[in-house]
C-alpha cells in the first residue's frame, strides 16, 4: 500500500487527484448549501424549524437532505483517506504529524460530521468547511509536483510559484467571503455575493464603504484576513519577482513549437558586447530573406545594461532571445532549440589577454554543437591560424589571423585593399553620404554599395548572350552594358571558384558567374523586354535618374589591333597603358584594339610558373653589389602551421642562416648592421608587431608571390617586442629580403635602426597585450598614441595601423580643432541616424586605407549565411589560396602618358583586350585644402611643393636657418603679418581677401616648418648618435593636404585622373603577358594582339642577327634578346 499511495509515481499521482477533487466537491457542497438555506433563519434555530421552512414536496430531499448527506459521505472518505495515509508515511514521530496545519484542518472539517451521525443533537453546529480550500491548496501543489516529476520536467519553478500566488489569493477570498457571510446572520444577513464584493473592495484597498461588516466577530475575521494577506502575499511576490529575475537572467526558453513553426539561428559568444550585437543583427537583418528569422543568443555571462536596453527596442524585442547558459552543456543547447536550428554562429573572444585560450574555448563549443546537432550548419571564427584545423568539419571558418595579416600585406602594394574588401562585405544601399555638398563623398558612399553576387548563366540576362564566348569578353561587354563587374567563374563540375580565368575559359549555360554590382540581377532595374521583341543585343538602359550615358563608356572601337610601326624601343618608365602612335607622331587620337569572343589559342603561350620570364636573370644583385643571391620559384618548406594554403613563392634557392635575418646584427656571413648597409634596391616595408605569431607568414607569404615581378620585391624588416623562436625562423629563412629586429615603435632608435627613413609603408599591428583595458575602448590608446607621434615624425611615411575598435579610427592622424574632421563627424552621426551600417567609412584615415580593424570582417562570416561563397572569394582576393586556374589582385598606376584612355570604360576594355585583366576599382589620390582654425591651416599640395623647394635651397644656401633665434624672429614676422591681414581686412574686404588667405597660410607654414624643424632635429640627432646617415631623411614631403578613397566598380564614364591607381585582378594565363608588357618595353616592329607578341608578315626568321636568338621551329620561334640591346 505504501508504494501505491506514495512511491509509485503514477499511483500516488491518481491519488492526488482524488483527493483534490474530494476538496473541491466539499467546497461546492458548503455553497450548495449556503445558497439553499433560509437567510432568515436565525443561527439558534433546530433542526426541526430548519424542515418546516423547506420546500415541500419531492425537492425537500434534494435542497436539505442531499447536501447534508453528501457533506457527511465525503467527510467520512476524507477521514478514512487521512487516516491511512499518516499510517503510511509515519516516521516515528506521531506528533509532528498531528501538529501539522493540514491534518489538523482536516480534522475540524471531517470529525464533527461523523460525530453528528451518532450524536443528532448537535447537527445544528456550524462547521467551517469552506477551509477545505486550504487543503484543495496543499493537494494542488503535491499533484503538480507529482506531474512534473513524472514527465520529468526541472524548469517549472516559475510555473509553480504562480500557480502558488494565484491558489493563495483565491483561497484568502474564498474563505473571508464565506466567513463573513456566515458570521453577518446576526446582523445584515449578507448574500454569498455581496460578500465576495466586501472581499474584493477590501483586499484591493479601494474600500468603497457601501458594505461594511456589523458585527465584531465578522469584522475580527477582517481584521484577521488582512494581516494573513499582510503576511503571506508579499513573501509569495517576492518569491515569483526573485524567480522571474532569475529568468530574465538566464533568458528563459525557445519553446519547441516555435522551433518546429519558425525559423532561427543561434548564436554563441563568451561575453556578449554591445558593438558584436548590433553589428551581426544589422548585417543579418539587412537581407530581406532573413526578416522572418529569429536570433537565439547563448552566452554564459549575465546580460548587461546596453544589450538589455538595446534588445528592449520594439525592433528587435520580437526576433532575438537572449539565453544565459553554457554551449557545453546539453541541457542549455536544448532551451536553444539547436538541432532544429538554421545555423549556428560560435564566435570568439578577441579581447581576451590569452588569445589561444580563447580559441581552445571556441574549439570545444564547435565540438560540442556537432555532438549535440551533427546536421547544424557552423559558422565558426577563430582567432589563430595554428587552431584552424580543429574546426575544419565546420561549414565555414574565418581566421582572423590570416585575414588580418593578408590584408595588411596587400595594403602596401594595392593600396587600400582592406577597405576595398571590407565595403565588399558591408551590406549597404549605397546611399551614404549622397547628401554631401562634396562630389568624392557621393561618389564614395555610392561605389561603397557595391557587393558581391551570383547567377547561373542560364539564368542571366547579364551574362547570357555571352555562352560559349570567352569569360575576359563576357566581363568587358556586360561592363559596357550594364555597368556590372565579372570577377570570377565556377564550372558546374568543380567546386573552385576561378577569379578571372582569363580569355581561355569559354563561358558555359551551367556555369555560375560572380560578378560585382549594387544590387542583384534579380532586383535590378534593367529592361530587358523591349531590347528582345526588338532582337538585338541586350543594352544597358537603366530607368530613372540611374541611367547611364552608353555612348560615353566606349569613345572610340578599334577593329584592328595596334600595329607599332616605331622600331626604337621607348623608355622604360613608359608603363603598359602607353597609347600607340601613327607614324611616330601620334597625331590623332589612337583606338584601343576590341576585346575579342575567343582566345587565339595559338597567339597565346603556356605560361611556366617555376620560371620568370619577365627577367633573364636568376641572380639578384643589389644597389651597392654587395652581393648577390639567387632566386628560385617553388613552394614553402617549412609552413609554420597545419592547414596553410600552398602558395607558390620566390625563394632562396638555399635557406638563409639565422644569423643573417637579424637586420641590427652582423655576422659571420655579413657585417651589416643597418638598413642603410644593404643597400636595398626598392623602399623597405616594416612590420610592427608584439611576437612572431603564426599569422605573421601570411603577411609574407603575399609580398612573396611568384606573381610579383623579382625586381619589385620589397624588403620585409618585422620589428618585434619580442624575439622570434627558431621555429618561426625556420618558416621564414627561405624567403629572400625577410629581416627581424628585436624593438618597438615607441622607441625612436628602433624605428631608425630599422630603416624607418628608407621605407614607403609602415604597418602597426594591434597588440595582443593591450587589446583588453579595464575600459573597453582604451585598448588602442598606446597604439594610437604611437602613430601619431610616428605621423609628426615622418609624415612622408604611409602608415598602416590595426585597431581593436572602429570607433577609435576617428583618432588617426588627428588634428586638434580641424574644422573638416568635425564636418566629418557630423556626416558620421548622421549616417548613424539613418540605419548605415558604414557610418564609419567617411573618416578620412579607412577611406584612404591607412586603418583598419579586424572587426570589420565579421560580417564576411555573418554574409557567408546568405552567401556560402564570400570567403572562398575573399580568400582569392587576398591571396591566401590559389586555386590552379584563378588569378590574383594587383594594381597599376595612372601616369601622365595614360591619361589618352579617358575613361573607366576605356580603361577596361584597354586592359580585357591587351592583357586580359579585370579592373575592379580605383584608389583615387585627390588634392584638398582641409579647412582649420587660426591656430592650424593646412595648404595644397602645389603650396607645399613650392615651400619645400623654397626651404630646400634656403637650407642649402644658409646654414643657419635651424637656428633658434633666427626661427623666433620668424615666428615675430608672422604674428606682424596677421596683424596687418586684419587691419587690410577692415580696409578692403572684397580685394584683399586671397591676399589674407595667402598671407595667413604662410604665417602657418612658418608655425608649421618651425614645429618640424625642431622634430626633424630631434630625428638627425638621434641619428648621428647611432651613426646613421642623414642625407635620407625629408621631413617636407608629407600628405597631409592630400585625401584618398576607394571607387568600387565605378561607372564606365568615370573620368581617370592622374595618379589614380587601378585595382585589378590579373589572369594567370597572361601572367607571361603581363610581365613582357609592363616590364619589357622592347616592340621590335610587332603587333600585339591579347597581349602576346606576335610578329610581322614581312618578318624573316634569320636567326643570330642583330643579337636576337630563334629556338624552334619556323612555325613557332621564340626570341630571346639582350637586355641591354636596341
Amino acid at each position: 500500500m505504501k508504494l501505491f499511495f506514495i512511491k509509485n509515481q503514477r499511483s500516488s499521482l491518481r491519488i492526488r487527484v482524488f483527493n483534490f477533487s474530494l476538496k473541491l466537491l466539499t467546497c461546492l457542497l458548503y455553497i450548495i448549501r449556503v445558497m439553499t438555506d433560509n437567510p432568515a433563519q436565525s443561527a439558534g434555530a433546530s433542526h426541526s424549524a430548519a424542515q418546516q421552512n423547506a420546500p415541500s414536496g419531492n425537492n425537500k430531499w434534494f435542497y436539505v437532505l442531499f447536501p447534508v448527506f453528501a457533506q457527511v459521505i465525503v467527510a467520512i472518505i476524507s477521514f478514512l483517506e487521512t487516516m491511512l495515509l499518516m499510517y503510511l508515511s509515519y516516521k516515528g514521530n506521531i506528533w509532528e504529524q498531528i501538529f501539522q496545519v493540514s491534518f489538523l484542518l482536516e480534522m475540524i472539517n471531517t470529525v464533527p460530521f461523523i460525530i453528528t451521525i451518532f450524536w443528532p443533537s448537535i447537527r445544528n453546529i456550524f462547521i467551517p468547511v469552506f477551509l477545505n480550500c486550504w487543503l484543495a491548496k496543499c493537494a494542488l501543489e503535491n499533484m503538480i509536483n507529482d506531474v512534473h516529476r513524472a514527465i520529468q520536467r526541472t524548469n517549472s519553478a516559475m510555473f509553480n510559484q504562480v500557480l502558488i500566488l494565484i491558489c493563495t489569493l483565491l483561497c484568502l477570498v474564498f474563505t473571508g467571503t464565506c466567513g463573513i457571510q456566515h458570521l453577518e446572520r446576526a446582523g445584515k444577513n449578507l448574500s454569498l455575493f455581496t460578500s465576495f464584493y466586501f472581499c474584493i473592495v477590501t483586499f484591493s484597498t479601494v474600500g468603497f464603504g457601501d458594505v461594511t461588516p456589523r458585527i465584531w466577530p465578522s469584522q475580527l475575521l477582517v481584521v484577521i484576513m488582512i494581516c494573513v494577506a499582510l503576511v503571506v502575499l508579499p513573501l509569495q511576490f517576492e518569491e515569483l519577482i526573485y524567480l522571474w529575475m532569475e529568468r530574465q537572467k538566464s533568458g528563459g526558453n525557445y519553446s519547441r513549437h516555435r522551433a518546429q513553426t519558425e525559423k532561427h539561428v543561434v548564436l554563441c559568444v563568451s561575453a556578449l558586447k554591445i558593438d558584436l550585437l548590433m553589428d551581426f543583427l544589422n548585417e543579418f537583418y539587412a537581407h530581406p530573406r532573413l526578416q522572418d528569422y529569429y536570433v537565439v543568443i547563448l552566452c554564459p555571462t549575465e546580460m548587461d545594461l546596453q544589450v538589455r536596453r538595446v534588445l528592449q527596442i520594439p525592433l528587435w524585442s520580437q526576433r532575438v532571445i537572449y539565453l544565459q547558459g553554457s554551449v557545453l552543456k546539453d541541457q542549455d543547447l536544448l532551451r536553444a532549440k539547436m538541432d532544429d536550428a538554421e545555423a549556428c554562429f560560435i564566435l570568439s573572444s578577441r579581447n581576451e589577454v590569452d588569445r589561444m585560450a580563447a580559441d581552445h574555448q571556441t574549439i570545444l563549443r564547435a565540438w560540442a554543437v556537432k555532438d549535440f546537432a551533427p546536421n547544424c550548419p557552423l559558422y565558426v571564427q577563430i582567432l589563430k591560424p595554428e587552431n584552424k584545423f580543429h574546426v575544419k568539419f565546420a561549414d565555414h571558418v574565418v581566421c582572423e589571423e590570416e585575414f588580418k595579416y593578408a590584408m595588411l600585406a596587400l595594403n602596401c602594394v594595392c593600396p587600400a585593399t582592406s577597405t576595398l574588401v571590407t565595403l565588399l562585405v558591408h551590406t549597404s544601399r549605397g546611399r551614404e553620404g549622397q547628401q554631401s555638398p562634396e562630389q568624392w563623398q557621393r561618389m564614395y558612399g555610392c561605389c561603397s554599395g557595391n557587393e558581391v553576387y551570383h547567377i547561373k548563366v542560364c539564368d542571366s540576362k547579364f551574362f547570357g548572350e555571352y555562352n560559349g564566348k570567352s569569360f575576359t569578353y563576357a566581363s568587358f561587354h556586360a561592363h559596357k552594358k550594364y555597368g556590372v563587374c565579372l570577377i570570377g567563374i565556377k564550372r558546374e563540375d568543380n567546386k573552385s571558384i576561378l577569379l578571372n580565368p582569363g580569355p581561355r575559359h569559354i563561358m558555359a549555360s551551367t556555369d555560375t558567374c560572380y560578378y560585382i554590382n549594387i544590387t542583384k540581377e534579380e532586383n535590378s532595374a534593367f529592361i530587358f523586354n523591349q531590347e528582345e521583341k526588338k532582337g538585338g543585343p541586350a543594352g544597358g538602359l537603366f530607368d530613372g535618374p540611374s541611367q547611364l550615358p552608353v555612348h560615353s563608356i566606349i569613345a572610340s572601337m578599334g577593329t584592328v589591333a595596334m600595329d607599332l610601326q616605331n622600331t626604337t624601343p621607348p623608355d622604360a618608365s613608359v608603363g603598359k597603358l602607353v597609347p600607340p602612335t601613327v607614324n611616330g607622331a601620334g597625331s590623332r587620337r589612337p583606338s584601343i584594339a576590341p576585346v575579342q569572343e575567343l582566345a587565339d589559342s595559338a597567339s597565346i603561350l603556356p605560361c611556366d610558373l617555376l620560371s620568370d620570364q619577365s627577367e633573364d636573370d636568376s641572380v639578384f644583385t643589389d644597389e651597392k653589389g654587395h652581393s648577390s643571391t639567387e632566386y628560385v620559384k617553388g613552394y614553402p618548406p617549412n609552413s609554420p602551421y597545419i592547414g596553410s594554403s600552398p602558395t607558390l613563392c620566390h625563394l632562396l634557392a638555399e635557406k638563409a642562416p639565422f644569423c643573417c635575418l637579424r637586420l641590427d646584427q652582423g655576422c659571420r656571413h655579413n657585417s651589416f648592421e643597418d638598413a642603410k648597409a644593404y643597400g636595398f634596391k626598392n623602399k623597405l616595408i616594416i612590420v610592427s608587431a608584439e611576437t612572431a605569431g603564426n599569422g605573421l607568414y601570411n603577411f609574407i607569404v603575399p609580398l612573396r608571390a611568384y606573381y610579383r615581378p623579382r625586381k619589385e620585391l620589397n624588403p620585409i624588416v618585422l620589428l618585434l617586442d619580442n624575439p622570434p623562436d627558431n621555429h618561426f625562423l625556420e618558416a621564414i629563412c627561405c624567403f629572400p629580403m625577410v629581416y627581424y629586429m628585436a624593438g618597438s615603435i615607441d622607441n625612436l632608435d628602433s624605428l631608425l635602426q630599422c630603416g624607418i627613413i628608407y621605407a614607403d609603408n609602415l604597418v602597426v599591428v594591434d597588440k595582443e597585450s593591450t587589446m583588453s583595458a579595464e575600459e573597453d575602448y582604451m585598448a588602442d590608446a598606446k597604439t594610437i598614441v604611437n602613430v601619431q607621434t610616428m605621423f609628426r615624425l615622418f609624415p612622408s611615411l604611409s602608415i598602416i595601423t590595426e585597431l581593436t575598435h572602429p570607433s577609435n579610427m576617428r583618432f588617426m592622424q588627428f588634428r586638434a580643432k580641424d574644422c573638416y574632421s568635425l564636418a566629418l563627424s557630423k556626416l558620421e552621426k548622421k549616417e548613424r541616424d539613418k540605419g548605415s551600417n558604414l557610418a564609419f567609412m567617411f573618416r578620412l584615415p579607412f577611406a584612404a586605407g591607412r586603418v583598419f580593424s579586424i572587426s570589420m570582417l565579421d560580417t564576411l562570416l555573418y554574409q557567408s549565411f546568405v552567401k556560402d561563397y564570400m570567403i572562398l572569394i575573399a580568400r582569392l582576393l587576398l591571396g591566401l589560396d590559389t586555386t590552379p586556374g584563378s588569378g590574383y589582385l594587383c594594381a597599376m598606376k595612372v601616369k601622365e602618358e595614360d591619361l589618352w584612355i579617358g575613361t573607366y570604360g576605356r580603361l577596361f576594355q584597354k586592359l580585357c583586350s591587351s592583357s586580359a585583366e579585370i579592373p575592379i576599382g580605383i584608389y583615387r589620390t585627390e588634392s584638398h585644402i582641409f579647412c582649420t582654425s587660426e591656430s592650424q591651416v593646412s595648404v595644397s599640395v602645389d603650396d607645399c611643393e613650392d615651400t619645400k623647394d623654397k626651404g630646400d635651397e634656403s637650407r642649402n644656401n644658409d646654414p643657419i636657418t635651424d637656428h633658434p633665434l633666427l626661427r623666433k624672429k620668424s615666428m615675430q614676422w608672422a604674428r606682424r603679418l596677421s596683424k596687418k591681414s586684419v587691419r587690410w581686412q577692415g580696409a578692403s574686404r572684397d580685394s584683399s581677401k586671397e591676399n589674407a588667405q595667402r598671407i595667413a597660410q604662410q604665417r602657418l607654414n612658418l608655425y608649421r616648418r618651425s614645429e618640424r624643424e625642431e622634430l626633424s632635429e630631434l630625428v638627425r640627432n638621434r641619428m648621428r648618435h647611432l651613426g646613421l646617415p642623414t642625407s635620407g631623411y625629408d621631413e617636407q614631403n608629407d600628405h597631409q593636404n592630400t585625401l584618398s578613397y576607394v571607387l568600387i566598380n565605378p561607372s564606365p564614364d568615370t573620368r581617370l585622373e592622374l595618379n589614380d591607381v587601378v585595382e585589378v585582378s590579373v589572369s594567370p594565363n597572361t601572367a607571361l603577358t603581363r610581365c613582357i608588357i609592363k616590364k619589357e618595353s622592347f616592340n621590335p616592329n610587332i603587333k600585339i594582339r591579347e597581349g602576346v607578341c606576335l610578329p610581322n608578315p614581312n618578318w624573316e626568321l634569320v636567326p643570330q642577327i642583330r643579337g636576337l636568338k630563334a629556338e624552334g621551329s619556323a612555325s613557332r620561334s621564340t626570341f630571346k634578346y639582350p637586355r641591354n640591346h636596341q
